[in-house]
């Protein structure tokens, strides 16, 4: 089925929604969703986490604090710890984990130089990585995983094995929402959307984990760099980390968080690695288990 058949077949509060995504002020919302979601309103905060926790059903048992006036702000809630031994890290040396918890968007081989989005899109290297030729060569031919993380899920990314940072580029972009829906109805999504990309050298040749950025998600942080946005620059903007500077994280380290959610992707060079076989397009996963083999 072609892109034109798919939206033939669409209702029309379906169409109205990927129209919206296109006229609606994302900045301006994300904007304001960062506001709100920083202020220390006591009670009204805690109701409105409260709220939150039971639309999207939240397992608040597994969080280091269980407690939803254990958060003085929704920031504090939605990037909330959890509690030790969780998430158990897969301990096999010749295997990678999973950044995050959530759901497979997609992953598999990249053709030539192509992703697959959703059925009938795909996105091109050069365009996910702002350009960068050096770093679309590493990963032609290699494999990638797309994970989503909704609402409910826990939202701070970690490592899938031992690495060391080699640079960070942030790309300015639109902030279209990345949920499966309009992945499969909104063309070259995430390589549209305001990204932070990190690149590591492993023992699995080289890595990029991207976060990619949404509507309403108010920011995106690193470990080693703190908040990356805001602000929000025009123009790519790359750091890179040498010598003194090099940041060394190991497997199930955290590595960085959203303030609500979006979708992480990771990139791994040609014949490297292998996905483990029982992950599936939307497939529950959870970070720290198995996403890929040493080839």
């Amino acid at each position: 089925m072609n892109i034109l058949e798919k939206k033939a077949q669409l209702s029309y509060w379906q169409r109205l929604k990927i129209a919206f995504q296109y006229v609606m002020p994302q900045l301006y919302l994300t904007r304001l969703a960062g506001w709100f979601a920083k202020q220390e309103w006591g009670a009204v905060s805690h109701f409105v986490i409260k709220l939150f926790a039971k639309k999207y059903n939240v397992d608040m048992h597994e969080a280091a604090k269980p407690n939803f006036s254990d958060y003085a702000s929704f920031n504090a809630f939605f990037i909330r710890p959890l509690a030790e031994n969780a998430r158990p890290i897969n301990q096999n040396p010749t295997a990678l984990c999973l950044p995050a918890d959530g759901r497979i968007s997609q992953l598999g081989h990249i053709e030539q130089d192509l992703l697959l989005q959703a059925k009938g899109h795909h996105f091109s290297l050069s365009d996910l990585l702002a350009g960068d030729e050096a770093l679309v060569n590493h990963f032609k031919e290699g494999e990638f995983a797309t994970t989503y993380l909704s609402p409910r899920d826990y939202h701070r990314v970690h490592m899938p094995c031992d690495a060391t940072l080699c640079k960070m580029i942030y790309v300015p972009g639109e902030l279209f929402s990345v949920n499966p829906f309009l992945a499969e109805h909104v063309p070259n999504l995430f390589a549209r959307n305001e990204r932070v990309i990190c690149v590591f050298d492993t023992e699995f040749g080289k890595m990029v984990q991207i976060l990619v950025g949404a509507t309403i998600t108010a920011s995106m942080s690193t470990v080693w760099a703190g908040v990356i946005n805001p602000p929000r620059p025009e123009q790519v903007t790359t750091w890179t980390y040498e010598g003194e500077r090099a940041v060394k994280l190991v497997k199930g380290q955290e590595m960085g968080a959203f303030q609500l959610g979006s979708t992480v992707i990771n990139l791994f060079e040609k014949d490297r690695v292998q996905l483990a076989s029982h992950l599936q397009v939307d497939s529950p996963v959870r970070m720290g288990e198995i996403l890929a083999y040493q080839k």
